[in-house]
């Protein structure tokens, strides 16, 4: 297992993580068997995968709760656990709460890296919370960052974070007074937006960057035979016509066509060098900037696809040529990397 540190800390976070969204079971990615759960963190762990990844709102707090059984047994300093506090619970008066009562779910005394999910303002609370006078009133970052120092202080927290904050928030939201150990951001190769300042501005300010959809949900596994086959739930980015997916709310015409061309060149480049599309896709997150690379894995199974990655044969010159077939596909979509929203929408910016 390779491991990155991040500077100005202490954190060396293996070069993939397991993310736990699915942990605890809900609509979006069903029923998920706890014995399964459990059995995917003790082999990660066994493979040397030190980062594990879930938030508050990941199916209503399951997630934490099952990460939180799945690690028994396992000492403690063998774990660096980041969670994630939604936007409309940032206020000084109930973030300490929120944090409380996930350090309750996980069953530890500290969580690693504790970070805000999205961006603070009205648009990005109302994916949160219904309440009017939340939306209408939300928290301050001040008031935000005033709280996991709090937390900080009381050993609540090790490291404060943040996620899904762009170039632009991260230089008029962050104030010198806060450091901020890890922007966590969505980065595969058909989810290139990062590229263009934010992903520059967190390296150059020593920021560790944890990347999630690594996998792009499955779809850059080769599993779907073409865009048609990909469930509802995961054809809601931009990258579909609004159109044909009920799900969506972007109300955009897409790039289906561009997001075709881009998996067919993958898929030729994996033809070619015998290199399976899950472990390019892996490989490219791994040596194109960020610290860890989150994928997902529901059993053992899956989790041990993931680690076979680390070894997959990926050269510069076969990053450079997965580059090139989806560099059309990162200008279309833009420096936007809200995929769910349309451009305008963005609520990164």
């Amino acid at each position: 297992m390779q491991y990155r540190t991040i500077q100005n800390t202490d954190l060396q976070l293996s070069a993939i993580g397991t993310g736990c969204w699915a942990f605890g079971g809900g609509d979006y990615w069903g029923a998920q068997d706890q014995s399964d759960a459990t059995a995917v963190v003790h082999a990660s762990v066994a493979h040397g995968i030190n980062y594990f990844d879930t938030a508050e709102v990941y199916n209503e707090g399951r997630s934490e709760s099952s990460l939180g059984e799945a690690i028994k047994g396992i000492p403690r300093d063998q774990l660096i656990i980041g969670s994630k506090v939604s936007p409309s619970n940032a206020y000084a008066k109930t973030l300490v709460k929120h944090c409380e009562d996930s350090l309750k779910r996980l069953q530890t005394d500290y969580i690693d890296i504790y970070m805000i999910h999205w961006p603070i303002h009205p648009h990005s609370i109302r994916h949160f919370t219904s309440e009017e006078a939340i939306i209408n009133n939300p928290p301050t970052i001040h008031e935000a960052f005033e709280a996991m120092q709090q937390l900080q202080k009381s050993g609540k927290i090790r490291y404060i974070g943040l996620s899904n904050f762009s170039y632009k928030r991260l230089k008029d939201d962050v104030p010198a007074t806060v450091q901020v150990a890890v922007n966590e951001l969505p980065y595969n190769l058909l989810c290139r937006a990062v590229e263009y300042d934010t992903l520059p501005y967190c390296t150059q300010n020593g920021m560790g960057v944890i990347g999630y959809m690594t996998l792009l949900q499955g779809i850059l596994t080769g599993k779907y035979a073409s865009l048609a086959d990909v469930p509802e739930w995961q054809r809601r980015t931009r990258h579909f016509n609004s159109s044909g997916t009920p799900k969506c709310r972007h109300g955009e015409s897409g790039f289906e066509q561009e997001t075709a061309e881009a998996l067919n060149g993958i898929e030729a480049i994996s033809r070619k060098y015998g290199i399976k599309m899950s472990e390019l896709a892996a490989q490219w997150a791994i040596q194109s900037g960020v610290t860890c690379a989150l994928v997902g894995a529901r059993n053992v199974k899956q989790l041990e696809e993931n680690v076979k990655a680390l070894d997959a044969p990926v050269t510069p010159e076969i990053i450079q040529e997965l580059n090139e077939v989806t560099n059309k596909l990162k200008k279309e979509l833009g420096n936007h990397f809200d995929y769910y929203e349309s451009a305008g929408n963005d609520r990164t910016v």
